[in-house]
């Protein structure tokens, strides 16, 4: 199964599911990350933390650790 964190840059992918629990979980779908949104990955840093990415048309920066929890298609 892919990760955003495993998303080539300059990739679009779908959100299959947002994995995590608790606050961790609840702030990642606050930030508009949920199932079925499409998620542009612009950059990545030179060792992988942060990752760029442009969702519901705003600019967003995830550690890796965010990343590794969002499943994409």
């Amino acid at each position: 199964m892919a990760t955003l964190r495993t998303t080539p840059c300059g990739a679009t992918v779908k959100v299959r599911k947002v994995e995590g629990e608790g606050a961790v979980r609840r702030r990642i779908m606050d930030m508009g990350i949920t199932k079925g949104a499409e998620i542009y990955v612009r950059k990545v840093a030179p060792l992988g933390d942060p990752v760029e990415v442009t969702v519901r048309g705003y600019e967003l920066s995830l550690r890796k650790a965010d990343a590794e929890m969002i499943l994409v298609d």
